[in-house]
């Protein structure tokens, strides 16, 4: 585990490495192409920003932004143009936001806390229009934009893991319902050797004790009956044996261990000498039980009260076995405990997982036999109906009870006779329906809307929530681009229109000459005057009485080019000056 923690942090460093060089080589570039730049300001400084900012985008990925957003801040204070190389890291990092940080409203936060700085940060240097628009529009996208995409991208990942994971689970679920088809199996096999094999032998059990009665035969002959009669019980011993390994799983409960001789009486005096509170009577004839039917009862007893010690400490229990001509009775009450506590000091309720009654059912279910449970006022009843006769074969398992935990409930079990019976648990704890089920748990419990489907429920809500969540994401990728252009195309193509349409060629600024009027000067004029001047350029000496126009010298829209100035007196020019694009 250490080894694979110390590849993983060496793979996040050298990604960093890896991130820090490419937009290092973007802050080289420009740096390199700058006419004028500092060597301190426009490329150490930024290249050490970088260096923390990329390590914190794992971290702290949102103080990582601000401190790239502060560089582009920075660089809207430059007179020459607000543009620079900066644009590139901010858009990775805000990509890296959206992709390592599931919630949306901090980000969201953080990013209009940048675009206000800037905004605000042009509002203080009283900036061109040109660096506004660049504030407004180029800066938004680089830290909207990319931030959408690496949430979109996160969704999608997210989506691919859920989807192999539910892979997983449903994989395991398909194990699961073959193991649990290979011990009904088991349980089946089980049944019929029982049913068939162990009902003949029986019968030539008794055919051969009744010829051993004959007054006809020989004392040989006699004696070769009884040879005879021995070995088949025997043979019904050993086929009990292989029924018992064939029915019950290796690691399961339902009945393994059992002493072999050992009795109801024994059972219930074993519980009182350990201070047990129970009390048993016994009511009429006792008949020759066989030893299936002698078993299953002890077994009934024995879970019955080992439920009432584990979820009822020290309360009082009851046993009462009935005997009738075809079937005996098998009935064991215990009182539940209040909710305030439990009746012994110290007690701490245990969750079953339901293992030994499912065996328990499984087993009376086996011998023809009925068990349910019933909460009635304050108390807990555990009946069984164990015939004499063995003649129903098995029924299906009935799916595991699923309680909730910290319930001092015990465990439910469904009537064999009655299908369509919702489990029964004791007073206070939620039903089936009601009580949360984890998806192992859900995938454990084939019903009848999850044999079909192909994950359960829970599950597929989770997948149905992944997908949702993905797919808004994708709808907010694509709609905020929309959003954001109808705003800022307009307004940007309208500037821009306004730049273009007032640029003087420097070969016609050339040919205007003093003194003439502005009729024969027209065709070359551009369509209309640059409209925000800097205020060097407003404020510069001009002749008295004239009236001076502005013109943009290039159609470059971001930097910053020089201004033609065309002073008039009435129609006829008076003056005409070049203004540097920088204040002097």
């Amino acid at each position: 585990m250490l080894h694979a923690r110390t590849t993983s942090a060496g793979s996040a460093r050298a990604a960093d490495a890896a991130l820090w060089a490419a937009l290092a080589a973007t802050t080289g570039y420009g740096f390199h192409d700058a006419a004028t730049a500092s060597l301190t300001t426009d490329l150490l400084l930024p290249l050490a920003v970088l260096a923390v900012a990329v390590p914190w985008s794992r971290h702290r990925p949102a103080a990582a932004v601000v401190l790239v957003n502060g560089l582009c801040a920075v660089g809207l204070a430059d007179p020459a143009t607000p543009g620079n190389t900066h644009v590139l890291p901010l858009a990775a990092l805000s990509f890296l936001l959206g992709s390592r940080v599931a919630a949306a409203r901090s980000p969201l936060l953080v990013l209009a806390g940048c675009s206000a700085v800037n905004l605000a940060t042009c509002a203080v240097l009283r900036a061109h229009p040109v660096w506004w628009f660049y504030a407004m529009s180029v800066l938004p996208a680089a830290l909207l934009l990319p931030w959408l995409i690496g949430r979109h991208w996160r969704g999608r990942r997210q989506l691919v893991r859920e989807g192999w994971r539910l892979a997983r689970s449903l994989e395991d679920r398909h194990h699961l319902v073959a193991e649990r088809a290979r011990l009904t199996e088991r349980a089946g096999i089980a049944a019929d050797m029982h049913d068939s094999l162990g009902h003949a032998l029986s019968l030539v059990a008794l055919r051969a004790g009744a010829l051993e009665l004959s007054p006809d035969l020989t004392d040989r002959d006699r004696a070769d009956l009884a040879e005879l009669r021995g070995t088949i019980a025997d043979a019904v011993e050993q086929l009990r044996d292989a029924v018992a390994v064939l029915h019950d799983p290796p690691d399961g409960n339902t009945g393994a261990g059992l002493p072999v001789n050992d009795t109801v009486e024994d059972l219930l005096s074993r519980a009182v000498a350990s201070g047990v509170p129970v009390r048993w009577e016994r009511r009429g004839a006792e008949s020759p039980l066989s030893p299936l039917i002698a078993r299953g009862m002890y077994r009934v007893v024995q879970e019955a009260l080992t439920n009432a010690v584990k979820h009822a400490p020290g309360c009082p229990i009851s046993v009462r076995i009935t005997h009738e001509p075809s079937r005996t009775h098998v009935s064991v009450m215990n009182a539940v405990p209040s909710a305030g506590g439990s009746a012994r000091t110290g007690a701490r309720p245990g969750r079953g997982v339901g293992r030994g009654l499912i065996g328990l059912h499984e087993r009376v279910a086996v011998l023809g036999g009925s068990l349910r449970t019933e909460p009635d006022a304050g108390r807990f009843h555990v009946t069984a109906v164990l015939p004499h006769q063995t003649t129903t074969r098995p029924r299906t398992p009935t799916p595991e009870p699923m309680t909730t935990p910290g319930k001092p409930t015990q465990e439910p079990i469904t009537a064999p006779g009655t299908p369509t019976q919702e489990p029964v648990t004791a007073p206070g704890t939620p039903s089936r329906a009601q009580a949360p089920a984890s998806p192992s748990e859900a995938a454990l419990t084939p019903g009848p809307d999850t044999a079909s489907a192909p994950f359960p429920p829970e599950s597929a809500k989770r997948l149905a929530s992944v997908r949702g969540e993905a797919r808004r994401r994708s709808a907010v990728a694509f709609v905020a681009p929309v959003v954001a252009a109808v705003f800022f195309v307009p307004s940007a193509a309208y500037l821009a229109w306004q730049l273009t349409t007032s640029v003087l060629p420097p070969s016609h600024f050339d040919e205007l000459s003093v003194g003439r009027p502005r009729a024969e000067l027209a065709p070359l004029l551009p369509a209309r005057a640059y409209p925000y001047p800097p205020d060097h350029a407003r404020s510069a000496p001009r002749p008295p009485g004239t009236r001076c126009e502005f013109y943009r010298s290039g159609r470059d829209l971001l930097g910053d080019v020089d201004l033609y100035r065309l002073c008039w007196y009435g129609d006829t020019l008076s003056a005409k000056d070049t203004l540097r694009a920088r204040r002097p």
